[in-house]
């Protein structure tokens, strides 16, 4: 107001929170997504069914795939959403983990908030607690492992697996999940690198998931180009064109005027010789299978069967350099520049019927760098819920591969930072050290929510665990055991998962609560509605 005159700032409509009521609305928001993923943690968790506005149905308990499929409208919803997507990305594992974890973050800091402690001391206290949290899990807790055990491998892969659906097939998906992995790491410089991406992941609804297998080769989903094209093709050079196998039109409109009947003929017959010319190249350099990006005449199909020639086109370009990786072939980019040096090499290139449809295998390479899972289910909803399984584990497997650290999982490193910190607070001083505690009582939401969702009484098992974690006898390696309820040593146990989901988790929750508490004015504009038609009028 000025001199009684209201002044204008916003626009009308525009909706504003501001202080602690904008502060509140977000960390209530941010809880309800929390919330709803909560009873999905652990081996024991239930599953969501998700129906879109298509009518098509997901059924998973997996997080991420969750928060993705939940259309979220609150703008500090969102950010936990993101929280989800970037704990995928990294380990994989972990998300569900890391969104609960934000959640009780919030929840703790709204009993500091009504104690008049300021946002900035409380996230201030929280990333001190992250950074020493972080620094215990590499010290203390977190126990380094040989990349070539492969017992602890499929712990993890098995640990990883043991809240999603697939929970009776997860000893077989964990040995698939773990031969891929040490398929494809490599070393470069001083590093270990396991790029999950060249897995090629295939599915198809029809048999059982025991059915599902690893495949050291590339799984394409084509058939061979022509009928009357070899089924098989063994000892295979394999020759691998990202350019198109026909006569290119010119780039500019073109005409050709014929005055004699017999120059059609000539024209005719050049374009067959230029066919030929094709598939004489391609006999010469050796190659007995041709896969191809771009197209494939159909007359170059023919002469490519009448030579006893596989091939395949329309290939997308990432399985093309999954087959370079595979087989050791080089991709070439003119039909005129391949030799016998560029042909990638297989034991076996076959065609085969995989539920209704047909597929190319290319199998036998001597030392992949790229490999393929074909995944069998029931049905499409199981299969889908398999692929997402599988890549928690690949993803899982790569991280202690290329980390070399695990820590015990079944909440005991929860339960375990938790204890640890309690201790540590007091150290901090002022005002932080509350903010420290709070964050150690978060950390314990983890095993609560475990028995919570196994049916058993929290408060009994927390108490059970606590215990167990404190005086001289405490075992950093006790967790919940989901089959009773009570406390075990998750090591003999066999439920193990990587550090870097855990410090993940740990850094995004902490991260997301900081940000959501540093709010305190929340702008949001009116939408804009459909602009209004001109009157009539020339203009």
């Amino acid at each position: 107001m000025l001199q009684g005159t209201p002044i204008l700032i916003l626009k009308e409509g525009t909706e504003r929170d501001r202080g602690r009521n904008a502060t509140q609305n977000n960390i209530a928001a941010a809880r309800a997504v929390a919330d709803a993923v909560r009873t999905t943690l652990g081996p024991r968790g239930m599953d969501k069914m998700l129906v879109d506005s298509m009518g098509d149905i997901t059924i998973t308990n997996d997080g991420v795939t969750i928060l993705k499929e939940v259309d979220v409208e609150h703008p500090a919803a969102k950010m936990l959403v993101e929280v989800a997507k970037t704990q995928d990305q990294q380990c994989g594992d972990g998300t569900t983990t890391a969104v609960v974890l934000a959640g009780e973050l919030l929840k703790r800091s709204e009993y500091l908030l009504e104690q008049n402690i300021h946002p900035t001391v409380i996230t201030k206290g929280f990333d001190v607690a992250n950074t020493e949290a972080q620094r215990i899990i590499e010290k203390e807790i977190g126990i380094p492992v040989k990349t070539d055990d492969v017992g602890i491998l499929t712990d993890c892969a098995r640990t990883a697996m043991g809240s999603k659906g697939v929970f009776g097939s997860r000893e077989h998906l964990a040995e698939v999940a773990v031969k891929a992995v040490q398929k494809i790491v490599e070393t470069r410089g001083d590093r270990v690198v396991a790029d999950v991406d060249q897995i090629k992941i295939e599915k198809r609804h029809g048999g059982t998931i025991a059915d599902t297998e690893l495949i050291e080769g590339i799984l394409l989903d084509k058939e061979r180009g022509h009928p009357r094209m070899p089924a098989s093709i063994s000892n295979a050079k394999i020759a691998l064109l990202n350019s198109a196998l026909e006569i290119k039109k010119t780039e500019i409109e073109s005409k050709i005027n014929i005055k004699n009947p017999t120059q059609i003929q000539s024209f005719l017959d050049e374009e067959d010789k230029t066919f030929r010319r094709i598939v004489s190249q391609i006999r010469a350099a050796g190659a007995n299978v041709v896969v191809s990006q771009k197209g494939i005449d159909d007359v170059v199909l023919h002469y490519l069967a009448k030579e006893g020639i596989y091939a395949v086109k329309q290939v997308k370009e990432s399985d093309l350099q999954k087959l370079s990786r595979a087989t050791g072939g080089k991709i070439v980019t003119g039909i005129a520049e391949l030799t016998s040096a560029d042909l990638g090499n297989a034991a076996l290139v076959d065609e085969r019927k995989v539920g209704e449809d047909r597929m190319t295998f290319v199998t036998g390479c001597k030392n992949p760098r790229s490999v393929s899972i074909l995944i069998r289910g029931g049905t499409e909803h199981v299969t889908q819920e398999v692929e997402r399984s599988l890549h928690d584990a690949l993803k899982v497997v790569a991280s202690v591969l290329e980390d070399g650290v695990v820590c015990p999982g079944g909440g005991a490193t929860e339960i375990d930072l938790a204890v640890r910190l309690r201790k540590f607070a007091p150290t901090v001083g002022g005002r932080e050290q509350l903010a420290v505690e709070a964050f150690a009582q978060a950390l314990e939401v983890v095993p609560w929510a475990l028995a919570e969702n196994g049916g058993y009484d929290s408060i009994d098992t927390l108490i059970e665990l606590r215990s167990a974690h404190e005086g001289a006898k405490a075992n950093k390696n006790v967790g919940v055991n989901l089959e009773n309820g009570k406390a075990a040593d998750m090591w003999k146990l066999h439920v193990v998962e990587p550090a870097r989901v855990k410090r993940q988790a740990l850094s995004s929750a902490v991260e997301v609560a900081s940000m959501v508490l540093r709010i305190d004015d929340v702008i949001a504009s009116k939408k804009s509605g459909p602009s209004s038609p001109k009157g009539g009028g020339m203009d």
